[in-house]
């Protein structure tokens, strides 16, 4: 089985350069974040006629993620328990007890089973800036998911918690470690929460396969961040002990950047054995 994730920063804008890669890929599930659209809005009859069935979750022209699985899609769920809120403001100030007013939820995180497997499509909170009450939010965010990915590994569950991190593990994910110094993705409590899912039994599939240096999955728009090879390694697959077993490679499609409308992020594909 082919599992791939892929921030595809609008899903309408890229509809057909995704199901081509899809055709091209013969990928068997693909883990989708960045839809940028509500429910209503997503594509979804494009792909079911590419064979696909599709769960989306999106509530605005913000964030958005979804899962197409043509090896069966059920048990569809939009949060993982304790999965935090965010709003600024309830964030900042604390939640008001006369009120009991929590953050509310954005669409970050949707699960399901596909051909025996829980895939689950994850967009980590950004963070914005160190001491932002974004960034204590991305720590929260990814606390409480690995406490579910802890309890799924103990059940035995077969999961692959699929996305963009928004977290450079190492100072060679990056283009130039110096270039973030005092900035998120690269703090030590961000690595930290990202490393905690090793600990939770999870392997990272693609540093498994892909343990090469400078191999990015992300490039910015901005002053020829592709053609300088100036990218960022934040899209990852970790994978609970009962799937890791399975894996038989892995891929990062470099080529997906390239060309025009292309995303600023690229697939980045799991093989499993049967």
């Amino acid at each position: 089985m082919r599992l791939v994730t892929w921030n595809v920063n609008s899903i309408r804008t890229r509809v057909d350069r995704v199901l081509a890669f899809l055709d091209r890929s013969q990928a068997d599930v693909l883990a989708i974040q960045e839809t940028k659209c509500r429910d209503d809005q997503f594509p979804t009859a494009a792909f079911e006629a590419a064979g696909y069935e599709v769960a989306h979750f999106g509530l605005s022209q913000w964030n958005g993620v979804a899962i197409v699985s043509r090896v069966g899609l059920t048990d569809v769920a939009t949060q993982f328990p304790e999965q935090p809120g965010f709003a600024k403001a309830i964030i900042e100030d604390g939640p008001d007890p006369l009120l009991d007013v929590v953050p509310p939820l954005e669409a970050r995180a949707i699960g399901a089973t596909c051909g025996g497997v829980r895939v689950w499509s994850l967009y980590v909170p950004h963070g914005r800036a160190l001491g932002d009450p974004h960034y204590t939010y991305k720590l929260a965010w990814l606390e409480a998911l690995r406490t579910s990915a802890q309890t799924w590994a103990d059940a035995g569950d077969a999961v692959a918690l699929m996305g963009d991190w928004n977290v450079i593990p190492l100072d060679t994910d990056v283009y130039n470690a110096a270039d973030f110094a005092g900035k998120t993705h690269v703090s030590p409590p961000e690595r930290a929460a990202f490393e905690a899912f090793g600990k939770a039994g999870y392997t990272e599939l693609t540093r498994q396969f892909i343990p090469e240096e400078h191999a990015y999955t992300y490039w910015d728009y901005q002053q020829l961040a592709f053609p300088r090879n100036k990218g960022l390694r934040i899209d990852f697959c970790w994978a609970s002990p009962a799937l890791a077993g399975r894996a038989s490679g892995a891929v990062i499609d470099r080529d997906e950047r390239k060309g025009k409308g292309a995303s600023d992020h690229v697939p980045v594909i799991v093989d499993l054995a049967d």
